[in-house]
């Protein structure tokens, strides 16, 4: 059986809370499945993002989720890949890989110029899938945030 990814709308929200759920806790959140919900539900009535939903035989195993932006220095729009996770019995199937092939694709059917991600610095995994399909690191520029 195939993995297959499409883009996910509000009848998905139950699958996608839940790996989203999932997904937060991976970086040391704590559990909150109506938050969870509730989050993606505003961002997917708002338009505020593209979430893209991974599944096999009907049953989710992965989502990323795309945020429009824009890139002053090269005039043209970008989505920020703030999310992706593959929930752990699915992992090493492909399953990451496949998000990131659907969202390059998507990006480019919207006219989209660049894709850009964040990880963790010790997510080794992830970074030797990012860099197999042409993703460059940023060896220029630190990034930095603010909580406010």
């Amino acid at each position: 059986m195939s993995v297959t990814v499409r883009e996910a709308g509000v009848a998905d929200l139950e699958t996608l809370a839940l790996l989203f759920d999932r997904y937060r806790q991976f970086y040391r959140q704590p559990a909150d499945l109506a938050a969870a919900r509730a989050f993606l539900s505003a961002r997917l009535t708002a338009g505020e993002s593209r979430l893209l939903l991974a599944e096999r035989d009907g049953v989710g195993l992965g989502f990323c989720q795309l945020y429009p932006s824009f890139t002053s220095i090269g005039m043209a729009s970008l989505w920020i890949l703030n999310d992706l996770f593959v929930d752990a019995a699915a992992r090493r199937l492909g399953v990451g890989r496949a998000l990131l092939l659907a969202a390059r694709s998507l990006a480019e059917q919207h006219g989209v110029r660049r894709l850009a991600l964040a990880t963790e610095r010790v997510n080794l995994p992830a970074q030797t899938l990012y860099q197999s399909l042409g993703w460059q690191r940023d060896e220029v520029y630190l990034h930095y945030s603010l909580a406010v």
